[in-house]
């Protein structure tokens, strides 16, 4: 019984995670006015099974000064995020508190393309011959 009580609450969180992840994304693109936040994106958001706080993965293209002064941007805009998702996700009886956090995976993922880019050879759009 505990078993599938922690299933559904995982996949209760997933979903709020999801749905919370979507409305920043929007309140961020929309509402956000702050020249500190440069181009950001959502990549994940952890609710905690209470549903009351969230850490928030954020990947920030950019040199590491600008990835700290995105974050926080954020951090200090944290309240309007906070009360716009309180509005609009009218499903969840408080608003989650927000944690920030910087991710680094999509910036590893192009430097790991860039080198890839190095080391592979080029094909010049057309596929290679297998040998028979």
């Amino acid at each position: 019984m505990l078993e599938a009580e922690v299933e559904m609450t995982s996949y209760r969180a997933d979903q709020v995670g999801e749905q919370v992840r979507e409305e920043i994304m929007s309140i961020i693109r929309r509402d956000l006015k702050d020249p500190r936040i440069g181009f950001v994106s959502i990549t994940a958001v952890r609710m905690s099974p209470d549903l009351r706080q969230a850490r928030v993965r954020v990947s920030v293209l950019g040199n590491p000064d600008e990835q700290k002064a995105s974050i926080k941007g954020l951090v200090s805009a944290k309240g309007v995020i906070r009360h716009e998702l309180g509005r609009r996700l009218q499903n969840l009886k408080f608003s989650p508190d927000l944690r920030f956090e910087l991710d680094p995976s999509i910036e590893y993922s192009v430097h790991i393309s860039e080198l890839l880019k190095e080391v592979l050879p080029q094909s010049n759009g057309e596929p290679e011959e297998q040998n028979r």
